[in-house]
């Protein structure tokens, strides 16, 4: 029994050391405020500027449409959580750091905790201020009772999905980048990859033209399926449920991450 309560206690203390080592490190890299910053202002930006430019129309779905700045503040987000591991490469870093602390899966989990956690702060920002935009906005442009809409507010069911959701998609692009930039080590190399995916996959998707085979591909597209998380309106329609399509990301990003775990297990720094 005290053997089993000293063992704890060890991998207690290695886990905290761990990450008061990582935060030190994330903190005090000039870009990770900068990029925190940018990806709540591009993001609240772009679903401002949205719902601004929309037109009142049959089918529209204000929720989403108010959200629609997480498609352009996930690149950022990502950018983060690969720099969070990847400058240590290029920098040499990361020799220093496996040797301070040989338990390399402690090192991943750290590193996934605070990027994960960089991302809920962030996003649950920008789509707080993403929903009051929409808020304010949409009713100017005939989304009203009157026309058969709701106001945007976080007491309606929908909407709560579709913003907490959305903060969940931003966390786990960032876990889903991290597993990437861990197994290809090279900043350029992830960032573009991890871009391809989430940008091209529905591009694809789109081009093909059998629409049983479109039809599956936007259920594994990380991306796509992700996202359905923010309808709030013809959600019968989708390929997935809202919350199985953030199962799909959530898969992916858990994917990516164990293959990172084990590239930097048995890989040599």
């Amino acid at each position: 029994m005290t053997l089993a309560l000293s063992g704890g206690e060890r991998s207690h203390r290695a886990w905290a050391e761990t990450t008061h080592a990582e935060w030190t490190k994330l903190r005090t890299v000039a870009s990770t405020g900068w990029l925190v910053a940018g990806a709540v202002t591009l993001t609240v930006t772009v679903s401002a500027a949205t719902v601004a430019g929309t037109a009142l129309a049959p089918g529209l779905d204000p929720a989403k449409l108010s959200l629609t700045g997480i498609q352009a503040g996930q690149a950022v987000v990502a950018i983060l959580a690969v720099l969070a591991i990847s400058n240590e490469y290029s920098t040499g870093m990361i020799r220093v750091t496996l040797t301070a602390m040989p338990r390399r899966h402690t090192v991943l989990a750290a590193k996934a905790a605070l990027a994960g956690g960089l991302a809920l702060a962030a996003g649950a920002v920008a789509v707080l201020a993403s929903v009051l935009a929409g808020r304010l906005i949409l009713p100017g442009r005939g989304f009203t009772p009157a026309n058969g809409y709701q106001l945007l507010s976080l007491g309606n069911g929908p909407d709560l999905r579709a913003a907490c959701g959305s903060v969940l998609y931003l966390a786990l692009i960032a876990l889903l980048a991290l597993g990437i930039a861990t197994a290809v080590r090279d900043s350029a190399v992830a960032i573009g990859g991890v871009l391809a995916l989430l940008y091209l996959f529905p591009i694809v998707a789109v081009a093909v033209s059998n629409q049983h085979w479109q039809r599956h591909l936007e259920q594994i597209s990380p991306m796509t399926a992700g996202l359905y998380i923010q309808a709030t309106v013809d959600v019968r329609s989708l390929p997935l449920t809202p919350w199985q399509g953030l199962g799909v990301l959530a898969l992916w990003a858990a994917g990516a991450l164990i293959l990172g775990g084990l590239v930097l297990r048995f890989r040599d720094a």
